[in-house]
């Protein structure tokens, strides 16, 4: 189990159950929008998005009875903040991509769409590859504060957060554990929560 950040109090929002019910209607979704599952590649994003897109894969062969391959991708080096991280040093993983995105219609996956940067970061890193007929992107949890017009196409929950709050998505394969929580600090003054403007993934 994951040991909780000191400061912070934890409130699960989303248990194993609602998270792989959410993962179910994301790959209908998928398929409902692609007509099928042909030229179809899903790619995670290191760390978290990488066990989610395996999990679509899965279900999306239940589902249509064909396998969607899966990649890899490392955004770190395209992050607009590198000079700002107090970290030295950057963490690179490993870039996997089993076939060409040329010509494929590629569906990012990633745990949480915050302020949209790391998805503008995951677009530069693709476009280094090759050129896809279309990019969507699917997250398990958009909390809203964007800012860049970016929008998930498909969304497990919305969750209308305050910025001093921190949404975590745990995973099995990376934290013994899945479930999605909201820490809040413990000594903060109440914030409210902003709206998500009444629009799916905006």
């Amino acid at each position: 189990m994951p040991e909780g950040i000191p400061g912070m109090s934890e409130r699960q929002i989303m248990t194993d159950d609602g998270m792989g019910r959410a993962l179910s209607r994301i790959a209908h979704e998928i398929l409902e929008r692609n007509r099928g599952a042909g030229d179809l590649l899903l790619v995670g994003i290191h760390r978290r998005g990488v066990p989610m897109a395996n999990r679509l894969s899965k279900r999306l062969a239940e589902f249509e009875g064909a396998k969607v391959p899966v990649g890899s991708l490392d955004i770190n080096l395209y992050r607009d903040d590198l000079r700002e991280r107090k970290r030295p040093r950057v963490r690179v993983h490993r870039t996997n991509l089993p076939v060409s995105i040329q010509g494929q219609r590629v569906v990012l996956v990633d745990d949480v769409l915050y302020t949209g940067r790391t998805i503008r970061a995951a677009l530069d890193a693709l476009n280094d590859y090759g050129r896809p007929n279309q990019v969507q992107l699917a997250v398990m949890i958009d909390r809203g504060h964007r800012e860049l017009p970016i929008r998930a196409d498909y969304v497990g929950r919305n969750i209308p957060t305050a910025r001093s709050e921190i949404v975590a998505v745990r995973l099995t394969e990376n934290d013994g554990v899945d479930e999605v929580v909201l820490l809040r600090p413990e000594n903060s003054a109440d914030d409210v929560p902003e709206s998500e403007n009444g629009e799916e993934g905006a």
